[in-house]
């Protein structure tokens, strides 16, 4: 069996398109729940997200960075967790969220901020943090990464669906609520399908080398809920707002890595297997977590039931 760093996914461009579509959708699903309003309630108190946004885009991948040097992966799968760690919070955070008994309309609102910060910070923390490692530089260099290009790339996923999907919101507010709940559930069927097809299709290497990235994408999972938690519990943070933090860390946009291994990087055996379990692990982990926390404040794991504050308020009339 040959190493992992030089395995590559099949993958053929018109897939490729399809997956920035898809991935296009699944944004454009999202900012349909965004307001101007939920920018302006950052400006207003910004403490929270501020919290957030310095433990994804700051915190995680320097944790990542060190974790990547005690464990020594094959180069790829090290680039992988670095690319992971770059990309911006899930969508799928929001339910999470909400099923976790934490403030909604702040994980929504952290979700739009950093869909629009990871324009810039995504690309930079690749090119930074994947440039200090001996091992994942040489690839770097191998594949001549260019940051404008990737830059752009993720702008054009991320940044012009977002930008549609709240103009819809401000202009056609019936259409877009409309949309709303047809637009979730068809963008993450198709997000779903898209990716087991496209696992079907390399089911033979997934099969041969998963083994080697299950274990540090639990790590490396478990590592983000808690930087996300104790991050806001280190600013005395609400409960509600601690535990909206920790799972808006938890939870990456893996879609969007995909998206880059495969263009950028040749979908690189080891990176696309990180990104793609990723994609499935987060959500099992961020249901572990929430359905702990329920136990938790039914005093089912403790000696006391919690009861619920949302002290901002979850978004009225939200629906996962």
């Amino acid at each position: 069996m040959e190493s992992i760093d030089q395995v590559q996914l099949n993958f053929d461009p018109s897939s490729l398109f399809v997956l920035k579509i898809v991935l296009g959708l699944v944004m454009f699903g999202l900012a349909l729940d965004l307001r101007v309003q939920d920018f302006k309630n950052v400006a207003q108190d910004p403490k929270a997200p501020a919290i957030g946004l310095v433990a994804q885009f700051l915190l995680l991948p320097a944790l990542t960075f060190l974790l990547v040097y005690v464990v020594d992966p094959a180069a790829s799968i090290g680039l992988g967790m670095i690319l992971v760690a770059a990309c911006p919070g899930g969508n799928v955070s929001n339910f999470i969220t909400y099923l976790a008994g934490g403030r909604t309309a702040l994980s929504i609102s952290m979700t739009a901020v950093s869909t629009v910060a990871s324009v810039v910070m995504t690309p930079l923390n690749i090119a930074f943090w994947g440039s200090l490692n001996p091992k994942t530089a040489a690839i770097l260099h191998q594949v001549n990464l260019d940051t404008v290009d990737l830059l752009t790339t993720v702008g054009i996923i991320l940044g012009l669906p977002l930008l549609l999907g709240m103009l819809m919101e401000a202009r056609l507010p019936r259409v877009a609520a409309r949309l709303r709940r047809p637009m979730k559930y068809f963008s993450i069927i198709i997000f779903v399908g898209f990716v087991a097809v496209a696992l079907g299709n390399n089911w033979q290497n997934f099969l041969d080398y998963v083994g080697l990235v299950m274990l540090v994408v639990a790590v490396q999972n478990a590592a983000a809920f808690l930087l996300g938690y104790g991050s806001a519990r280190a600013f005395s943070m609400p409960s509600a707002d601690r535990r909206a933090i920790a799972i808006e860390v938890g939870i990456q946009n893996s879609g969007l890595g995909l998206a880059l291994i495969f263009t950028f990087f040749g979908g690189l055996g080891g990176m696309a297997l990180v990104a793609a379990w990723w994609g499935v692990w987060h959500i099992i982990a961020g249901l572990g977590v929430a359905g702990m926390l329920n136990l938790l404040d039914r005093g089912v794991l403790g000696s006391r039931a919690v009861v619920r504050e949302d002290p901002a308020g979850s978004r009225e009339g939200y629906t996962p």
